[in-house]
């Protein structure tokens, strides 16, 4: 690793960085953890230069205290020549050492691969670890992997049946949303009315970073069933909607550096050339972190509530974090129908029981689906609306598609009754809505404030019964 950031001599260095690159691969994770470490630490920027730079910078005076006056100095003067390369020395000072290892690695045939697997293991190594020197080494690699795959150095390729075996074989092992069964199935998604996209580079050839799944439809569809099952497919020039139905990274290493936000424009922009009919530009997407966030909801009123119980006094007041999830015809609804299975005490401790039970029974019954629809489709437009962190949607795939522009358009009940759909969601998916006039304005309008554009429809959802009737008369 020492010789592959010290070497000068060019002529051997692409031996080095394959010598290095296989050593590494041969190491156990805990060995790779340890040199990467000695990587973060002993290779990182000299603070000491840093900061004797830093003092001398500080250290300059202007020939007149007086900042306007200071301004009409001549830049050609010895004290800004001196500012400028202070500056300049700074800006060499705060690279850190490493930095020559991953631009080196850059122009290495396969370097760009083996960058991306060693930021999957920093990666790794940090989701059970935080250590201030890895995280500050992902953080560089990670910018640096960002500027590298700008759109500009990437291709966007239209992946079809005609492809190679090996491209297509990766195709079925990295998509990560609806899996792919067969080759049928994925000749199927290949063929009339469908598209697949996807961003290739030339340092990782026959790989897409990324590819993107796409059905020609008449109308925005409700269910997956639709898109993946349903046939006929309808003649390609009928179609009036562009629907994107599954986005696949197939990098761990790239994680957070977003390529899906160019790869949907680009999208847009190709099937707007190719097919001037399409007007329509939508997804159908899964909200993989509702049922988690709803389950441990459930389970911690569950909690509040027993220990309320025990501690009141008759009389008394609730804990001020007890919040009733419910409304009352949907409680009310919910207590009925419930079976023996599955009673509580209260609608919250029924709707936990049925959504934790073994098999997913309450989808089997049309009395527990119509008690369980309004609470689950109306808490679920809370979740994606309302629910945030750090200023952003809590929904991963909701964040990604709100901060590339798109609005939350509708939410579909029952519309993944897959082991998986009915997991994270309980079935529900939902329409984000690309309006090519608005993307960018949206995009910033969330980046800028956490703003969530949503249809009427959406929003309806998550106000007061009271007023949710209302506006319905």
């Amino acid at each position: 690793m020492d010789l592959a950031i010290s070497l000068n001599k060019t002529e051997s260095l692409d031996a080095v960085l394959d010598d290095f690159s296989e050593g590494y691969f041969s190491l156990s994770n805990e060995n790779r953890k340890k040199l990467l470490l000695v990587l973060a630490k002993e290779y990182d920027l000299n603070r000491n230069q840093v900061r004797e730079l830093l003092k001398q910078y500080l250290g300059l005076e202007l020939q007149s205290g007086n900042e306007g006056e200071a301004s009409n100095v001549d830049d050609g003067s010895v004290l800004f020549s001196a500012f400028y390369r202070i500056e300049k020395n700074l800006r060499q000072a705060l690279k850190p050492t490493y930095d020559v290892l991953f631009e080196r690695f850059n122009n290495h045939t396969g370097g760009l691969k083996f960058l991306s697997i060693l930021r999957a293991d920093i990666l790794s190594f940090l989701e059970h670890e935080n250590i201030v020197s890895l995280r500050a080494l992902e953080y560089f690699l990670k910018e640096k992997l960002s500027t590298w795959l700008s759109p500009a150095a990437l291709e966007l390729h239209q992946i079809t049946w005609d492809d190679s075996a090996s491209l297509l074989e990766k195709i079925v092992a990295y998509e990560a949303v609806h899996p792919i069964n067969n080759l049928l199935d994925l000749k199927r998604r290949l063929g009339i009315g469908r598209r697949c996209f996807g961003y290739l580079h030339t340092s990782i050839p026959g790989e897409p970073l990324i590819f993107i799944e796409v059905a020609l439809l008449k109308n925005v569809a409700r269910t997956i069933q639709e898109v993946l099952w349903d046939d006929p497919s309808i003649p390609e020039p009928e179609a009036t909607c562009a629907l994107f139905y599954s986005i696949s990274s197939t990098q761990p290493g790239l994680a957070g550096i977003n390529l899906g936000k160019f790869l949907i424009k680009r999208v847009i922009t190709l099937v707007k050339r190719d097919m001037p009919q399409v007007s329509t530009f939508a997804t159908l997407s899964p909200i993989p972190g509702y049922m988690q966030w709803l389950l441990s909801k459930l389970a911690s009123q569950s909690v509040l509530a027993k220990g309320d119980n025990m501690e009141q006094p008759a009389g008394g007041s609730g804990s001020t974090f007890q919040e009733n999830l419910l409304e009352p015809d949907e409680e009310r609804k919910l207590m009925n129908s419930a079976p023996e299975t599955c009673a509580g005490k209260n609608g919250m401790e029924v709707m936990l029981n049925l959504l934790t039970s073994t098999n997913y029974e309450w989808t089997s019954s049309a009395e527990l689906l119509s008690a369980l629809k309004p609470p689950l489709m109306r808490l679920c437009a809370r979740y994606l609306l309302q629910e945030k962190k750090g200023g952003k949607a809590l929904d991963s795939v909701a964040n990604f598609h709100l901060q590339n522009g798109s609005m939350v358009e509708r939410l579909s009940w029952m519309a993944d009754r897959s082991e998986k759909g009915l997991r994270q969601s309980g079935g529900i998916m939902v329409n984000y809505m690309y309006r090519v006039e608005h993307i960018e304005e949206y995009a910033q309008s969330y980046f800028s404030t956490g703003h969530i554009h949503a249809s009427s429809d959406v929003r309806l959802y998550t106000m007061p019964q009271k007023e949710h009737e209302a506006t319905a008369d």
